[in-house]
């Protein structure tokens, strides 16, 4: 669908719909809605007069003009309490909005920049936008009966002033950058794993390297060996496809020697491996690369908007699968930095993974750290499907990546690393274990990783609660989410800006 900014009146818009908004508890609008109600000859304040029309979040209600406007019909979406109101409202009601007219089979369509008067035109621009392409996603690419709707072709954000254009303009510009972004990563973690194989995650890293000039390099199983790799080495011993370590580097400040760095869990598959998982509900671990999709995905959207800054992403790529060869409860691995590991859970194999990808960041100099990972049912079981946890070693980099989410509207809680987790990740036979016990298990997934990170300054995001949505809801499609794009990107963008300040 084609997005863009024009200069106009909507009532005099002539389109398949329009849409404009209400803020709960308004009974008469004011505005682009007052201008539409009268032209609807006061439909708009009957509706609310009568109880059908509240304003509540997320309410959408569909008004066919019947010849009284040149827009066909009219959706009124709610924008909840106007003391609430924030851009996440925007994205919102947007989707919401933009979903319930794709079941009416529309093509063009009008919107007002809602609530521009209280926010950044450009800032909203953007989150139209962001609502717009995320909340019409789907992933069909696997079934061959015709869709049951109908692809919108356009959307027009109308403007009053054609002076705030090119702000507005300039916002649109980011959004599509950021969602389409986030799109790619629900792409990849929505593919099964038979198409999404370790091989074809490389690919498709390949394929965002040279749409944006970036380096790319992959790490062949022959280089781990010689590098040490040995806990990503062990994890792909049980799978037949052959493990990668995928590097994508963006330059954006050639006089800069410092460079930001991105981690992404990449398991294609993860069956548990000799602590094989339930088979009900295995299917979803098609998902468990997410993390990796999103990083690569950031890297994407980075070199589209160009900030001023250095960034690598690393992705350890492999499958996790029981087989005659697979690593074993009780073996002992080496890590990249000489960190010997006794196995107590094949199942906990992300962080394994992430481990060797965190020791060649900090042989690359790379710093700060952001990983992102599905890394422990237990930050689910603590944060649900709202928040994705955050955990670190450096308060600034963490409240960083908090903010950055807050903007994109993807929430993150900071969570406590205390010195006495760390007991629990204690062993008798190695130097660590590869997991601390049922209690606190999100927070000793943490821990494990610090031990390969040391000082260098990192955050880890546990998504494994926000990955992944059973339902349609505002912008969020059922299926994974793309989580974590739009917060990389945003930090990427802030700390670029902090550097030109500075």
């Amino acid at each position: 669908m084609e997005i863009s900014v024009i200069a106009g009146d909507i009532t005099k818009m002539k389109a398949d719909a329009i849409i404009v908004s209400l803020f709960e508890g308004v009974e008469r609008p004011d505005g682009a809605t007052g201008e539409v109600d009268k032209a609807l000859e006061g439909a708009i304040i009957r509706l609310i007069a009568g109880g059908e029309m509240k304003g509540k979040d997320g309410e959408v209600t569909l008004i066919h003009t019947l010849g009284k406007m040149d827009a066909d019909r009219v959706v009124v979406v709610g924008l909840g309490k106007q003391e609430k109101f924030n851009l996440e409202r925007v994205r919102a009601a947007t989707a919401e909005a933009l979903r319930s007219l794709r079941r009416a089979g529309v093509g063009l369509v009008g919107t007002i920049a809602h609530g521009a008067g209280a926010l950044d035109h450009g800032d909203v621009a953007q989150a139209i936008c962001e609502g717009a392409t995320l909340g019409l996603y789907t992933f069909k690419k696997h079934t061959t009966k015709e869709p049951e709707f109908k692809e919108m072709k356009e959307l027009l954000i109308v403007e009053g002033d054609e002076g705030r254009l090119p702000q507005m303009e300039s916002g649109l510009l980011r959004g599509k950058a950021i969602a389409e972004a986030t799109c790619l990563a629900r792409d990849m973690a929505n593919e099964p794993a038979n198409y999404m194989t370790p091989t074809d995650m490389a690919e498709a890293a390949g394929k965002v390297a040279d749409e944006g000039s970036l380096e790319l390099r992959i790490i062949e199983r022959e280089e781990m060996e010689e590098l040490g790799m040995g806990a990503l080495l062990g994890v792909a011993q049980g799978s037949r496809q052959p493990p990668k370590l995928i590097t994508i580097s963006y330059k954006g400040d050639p006089s800069s020697q410092n460079t930001l760095g991105f981690v992404g869990k990449g398991v294609t598959f993860d069956s548990g491996g000799i602590s094989i998982k339930p088979s009900e509900g295995m299917g979803d671990m098609k998902g468990d690369m997410a993390g990796g999709a999103a990083v690569i995905a950031a890297m994407r959207a980075i070199a589209e908007l160009g900030p001023r800054i250095n960034v690598t992403a690393l992705v350890p790529a492999t499958e996790n699968l029981p087989d005659g060869a697979a690593l074993k409860p009780a073996d002992v691995l080496r890590a990249m930095n000489g960190k010997t590991i006794e196995i107590i859970s094949t199942d906990a194999e992300g962080r394994l993974i992430l481990a060797d990808a965190i020791c060649y960041a900090r042989k690359l100099g790379l710093s700060p750290i952001v990983d992102v990972a599905t890394l422990t049912g237990a930050c689910q079981v603590a944060l649900g499907n709202i928040c994705t946890g955050a955990f670190g070693n450096n308060q600034e980099i963490i409240d960083r990546a908090i903010k950055a989410g807050e903007a994109a509207g993807e929430r993150i809680w900071q969570m406590p690393m205390y010195e006495e987790y760390k007991e629990q990740n204690k062993s008798d036979t190695a130097d660590i274990k590869n997991t601390g016990g049922r209690y606190g298990g999100a927070i000793t997934a943490a821990q494990f990783l610090a031990e390969f990170v040391e000082d260098t300054p990192w955050v880890h995001l546990d998504i494994a609660g926000t990955s992944r949505t059973d339902k349609d809801k505002a912008y969020q499609v059922k299926g994974e989410t793309g989580v974590g794009v739009r917060t990389l990107v945003n930090l990427a963008l802030s700390l670029a800006q902090e550097q030109i300040k500075g």
